[in-house]
């Protein structure tokens, strides 16, 4: 914190010096992003088999991981909307097509905005979903599988979760009690029942025992996990963007990043929270995103990470998201309920600046009220912001962009 202090000292100053100070504005710049823990991409990488990695996107495209054949990894992690999938929250099983196509038909609402997946599993990227329900930091991991963990990877962990997630890919087609009680049992029927699904597909199965040197025979969901997380850790890897190239290469860059730059390292104090190679501290927050439909504890509420530490200091806090390729992610917040990036860093400097919040029921306000008591401790509360600068601050965003290694495609 006390780093960035000072370089927001500095950059106050170099913003209002003339143009000949570019070179000090731009090596201010660079000084505060590596302060801030920016290092090159490749340190992020975490290597894998490229072989179980050309699996595991065979397995993510698959609705052979849903009890009815339905959905897949691929149905909500598209291309086109930034590897999430363009809406407020998600609909999984019972839904049809992609995009704005799900919202109409009889699909099941997941009460979250679907993440995506930039850098995740990389080095030291070890904290997965709005409330960090899959954590290993501190050198234990936390899961809702508790003592039972099927892995000591927090990103094969959290692969494990949505299919068995009802609603997400499970849902009233499996109509036994016990598969239906979402304890670690009926978790294993569940990928038990997929495991066989997969070993009988004559390209899938024979495929991921050759890429796991095992018989058809022996393959369990923990192979599936293993592949799928080879995946997303080859496939959204942090690549290199216009800002490590600046950084690390001396590239140059238009004068409005720059300036947006200082802004997100200086007065803004955004890298406050959004620092480190992944652009989040993989710490929870409570920016008062306004709620959007049913909310994960109903009435269009959500306790965000209490809802898994139980601790009443976590209620309306969540898990600060990485921002690379942020402009493609839209919607925005755990709720979704954000569509303009502007407007998203708006709400974090001044909550009623965006008129939603006057749409809101008279439950939702009594919760929005409460999430400003906890905003008000946060480091940009009290911060100002002019509308310039926001727009510098989307200009900046935009040197963080990058493209995946394989287009993803669902069946």
């Amino acid at each position: 914190m006390k780093s960035i202090i000072n370089f927001s000292l500095i950059a106050a100053m170099v913003l209002i010096l003339p143009v000949h100070a570019d070179g000090l504005r731009e090596e201010t710049l660079r000084q505060a992003a590596v302060s801030s823990g920016l290092v090159p991409a490749a340190e992020t990488h975490v290597l894998v088999s490229l072989e179980l990695a050309k699996v595991g996107k065979l397995l993510f495209e698959s609705k052979l991981l849903s009890p009815s054949n339905t959905i897949a990894c691929a149905t909500c992690h598209i291309d086109r909307f930034g590897s999430a999938d363009g809406l407020q929250q998600a609909v999984g099983i019972g839904g049809t097509g992609i995009g704005v196509e799900r919202l109409k038909g009889n699909g099941r609402i997941v009460p979250r905005n679907t993440l995506p997946f930039w850098g995740r599993g990389g080095v030291a990227f070890n904290v997965f979903f709005w409330d960090g329900k899959v954590d290993g930091t501190g050198g234990r991991l936390h899961s809702q599988f508790g003592s039972a963990t099927p892995s000591h990877d927090p990103l094969v962990v959290a692969v494990h979760l949505p299919p068995a997630e009802l609603s997400e890919m499970v849902g009233t087609e499996v109509d036994e009690d016990k598969v239906q009680t979402e304890t670690v049992n009926s978790a294993e029927l569940l990928y038990s029942a997929a495991t066989q699904r997969v070993a009988a597909d004559p390209k899938l199965g024979v495929a991921l025992a050759r890429a796991r040197r095992v018989e058809l025979g022996e393959l369990a969901f923990l192979d599936i996990a293993e592949a799928i997380a080879a995946f997303i850790r080859t496939n959204f890897q942090v690549s290199e963007t216009a800002f490590h190239r600046f950084v690390f290469d001396g590239k140059p860059l238009p004068r409005s990043v720059v300036e947006g730059g200082l802004i997100f390292y200086g007065k803004g104090g955004c890298a406050s929270c959004h620092n480190g190679p992944y652009f989040s501290d993989l710490e929870f927050h409570g920016i008062p995103f306004p709620p959007a439909g049913f909310g994960k504890n109903g009435f269009g509420v959500d306790y965000g990470r209490y809802n898994v530490t139980l601790d009443p200091s976590d209620r309306g806090r969540f898990r600060t998201p990485p921002l690379y390729n942020v402009r493609k992610t839209a919607p925005y917040g755990h709720s979704g309920s954000i569509k303009n990036l502007a407007d998203a860093i708006t709400i974090h400097f001044d909550p009623l600046g965006v008129p939603i919040y006057k749409t809101l029921s008279p439950v939702q306000r009594a919760e929005f009220y409460r999430s400003l008591k906890v905003w008000s401790s946060e480091p940009v509360s009290g911060n100002v912001l002019y509308p310039e600068d926001i727009i510098k601050l989307v200009d900046f965003l935009s040197s963080l962009e990058y493209t995946t290694r394989w287009s993803v495609e669902s069946e």
